[in-house]
């Protein structure tokens, strides 16, 4: 028990401070992101609306992140990382709080639109920093750094989420997001310096090169595919699964932040080790996303047996675990095919692939369910990271090519 524990402990070393504050404001940004995971409750049991048209609604919500997630990239290239995450951060909760008053389809669509565009300016940005604030082979640890974070702090969201919402109705989550937002960011400003890069004599010509290169640069769109395949499956755990588990096995809002707080409990245990274990393995980072792509279709197919309520847990479980592989190797496959001058752009696409992603996702997912139900959306769902598979092994025999 002992060694474990020193274990645990030595995969948190080495990280650089910047990184442990980034840390410590995304736990706190994300504590609060209460309304996100509930959101398709909130429109179809609270307000009301039609799957249909809830569809549509989160359409603007990924449709917003697509904007934002270019046009941080595009911000962060221009004025740098660090003014892009305030501003972002500090819009977005005053968005938060103004969006309960918002009660109408087209008013929710524009909204949403709008907050998600602010609001995804954000991890462009926040993907950079990680290249600035950590060296090269800590990248992967310090990016499942800010994940434990993230995760933890949806954990924690969820789980209080449900019982306010039970308790208090979904008002008061829209101002614990919106304080939080601001919260968050003010720790960042008065923690975190920004980092002044004086660009070098010979920068603007590996810039004009790098800027040609990302569009031509073949493995990385087959990359940006898997990213997108990848969240057409992740996507459907805040999407249609909360609904599922109400509609198929009866589960109030407190009991379904519970069954999401065990892929948190799992990466916040698991995570940092697992990861700091396999970076001493002389394995690629091509070689996880293909396993990750398996384990997304399988956290899918397995949902094919309704009748079991265990079910909902083996899913829980497989899905974290393709989530632990997949999203820190895919933003280190990113951040290291990013050319010097050009790492907003490049992680921009890479946003922007998960963003596309939750547009249809969203659309998709919410209208198989309404015409052909529940089971044929798992079986589709399983399809994309089944496609998503055949790809990563393409991606990995090119880029044994590229080396």
């Amino acid at each position: 028990m002992k060694i474990l524990f020193n274990n645990y402990l030595e995969s948190f070393k080495g990280l650089s401070k910047e990184i442990w504050y980034l840390s410590l404001i995304t736990l706190i940004n994300r504590a609060g992101t209460m309304v996100i995971p509930f959101l398709s409750l909130y429109l179809t049991k609270n307000l009301g609306f039609s799957k249909d048209d809830a569809g549509w609604i989160l359409v603007f919500f990924g449709l917003g992140s697509l904007i934002g997630s270019w046009l941080g990239g595009w911000l962060t290239d221009k004025i740098g990382f660090y003014k892009v995450m305030v501003l972002s951060l500090f819009v977005t909760g005053i968005g938060f709080i103004g969006l309960q008053y918002v009660t109408s389809f087209w008013g929710l669509c524009f909204a949403i639109l709008l907050i998600m565009v602010i609001a995804d300016t954000f991890r462009p940005a926040l993907f950079v920093s990680l290249k600035t604030y950590s060296k090269p082979e800590n990248q992967t640890r310090s990016l499942a750094l800010i994940r434990l974070a993230i995760n933890l702090g949806m954990g924690v969201g969820p789980t209080l989420a449900g019982l306010i919402i039970v308790m208090k109705g979904y008002n008061m989550l829209f101002w614990i997001d919106g304080l939080t937002c601001i919260t968050a960011i003010v720790l960042f400003n008065i923690l975190v310096k920004e980092v002044k890069q004086k660009p070098s004599a010979d920068e603007g010509e590996k810039i004009i090169k790098a800027k040609n290169v990302i569009y031509k640069d073949s493995s990385y769109w087959i990359f940006i595919a898997i990213c997108f395949l990848m969240g057409m499956t992740f996507f459907q755990l805040i999407v249609t699964m909360p609904i599922y588990y109400e509609e198929q096995f009866g589960l109030n809002e407190f009991n379904i932040g519970l069954i999401m707080f065990i892929n948190v409990a799992i990466i916040v245990i698991f995570e940092m080790p697992f990861i700091h274990f396999l970076e001493k393995k002389s394995l690629k980072s091509t070689q996880f996303i293909i396993t990750s792509c398996i384990l997304f279709g399988l956290s899918f197919y397995v949902l094919y047996n309704n009748f079991w309520l265990g079910i909902l847990i083996v899913s829980m479980v497989i899905i974290t675990f393709a989530e632990m592989l997949g999203f820190p190797y895919t933003n280190a496959f990113a951040l290291k095919r990013a050319k010097d001058g050009f790492e907003g752009s490049y992680m921009a696409l890479y946003a922007m692939a998960f963003s596309l992603a939750h547009i249809f996702s969203s659309k998709i997912g919410l209208s198989i369910v309404a015409n052909f139900g529940y089971q044929i959306n798992w079986l589709v769902t399983g399809s994309f990271a089944a496609l998503a598979t055949v790809l990563a092994i393409w991606l990995h025999n090119r880029v044994k090519l590229d080396l």
